[in-house]
């Protein structure tokens, strides 16, 4: 069985890590979908998709690689019609893993299983906080992946916020 799981990771956190080990418990592949994919160098989309295709490899083991394959897909300011996008761009899938309710309807709809993912401490662990404490210099780093932390190091993940007036 197939399952999809849809973010923006913006940054790729230890919440969505959890998300990923969640559904790998009861699904054999995993297409993560990197949403957004076309919108970069934004306040809520500082990060390119390629940037975050590389948070996600560097922060996952080499066993949840071979179980996941990534995707992007971008906004198309239209549900129906982003939904189709993944369709076309994504293998078959038998169960979505969402909390978001727009997203499990429409689903719902098409008579796809949605499982909902347990937060894990929602409150830290949430892009908006996340960038929010980059962009303010407080402690972010345990967040993150290792692996994650490393490339928004390297590509200086602060002077990104910064130049994308993010507040």
């Amino acid at each position: 069985m197939n399952g999809l799981f849809v973010g923006r990771f913006q940054p790729f956190h230890l919440g969505h890590l959890h998300a990923i080990q969640y559904a790998l418990a009861s699904v054999d592949r995993l297409w993560v979908a990197i949403g957004s994919s076309n919108r970069t160098a934004q306040p809520q989309n500082p990060f390119s998709a390629a940037e975050r295709r590389n948070m996600i490899t560097s922060s996952v083991d080499d066993a949840i690689m071979r179980r996941i394959g990534i995707f992007e897909i971008p906004d198309l300011d239209d549900h129906q019609r982003w939904a189709q996008s993944i369709s076309r761009s994504v293998p078959r899938f038998d169960v979505i893993f969402t909390n978001d309710e727009t997203t499990a309807h429409i689903y719902r709809r098409r008579e796809i299983t949605v499982e909902p993912i347990p937060f894990a401490d929602r409150q830290m662990l949430s892009g908006t906080e996340i960038r929010r404490r980059i962009y303010c210099n407080e402690h972010w780093q345990e967040c993150v992946p290792d692996g994650t932390r490393e490339v928004l190091f390297n590509i200086g993940a602060v002077a990104r916020l910064k130049a994308c007036n993010y507040k």
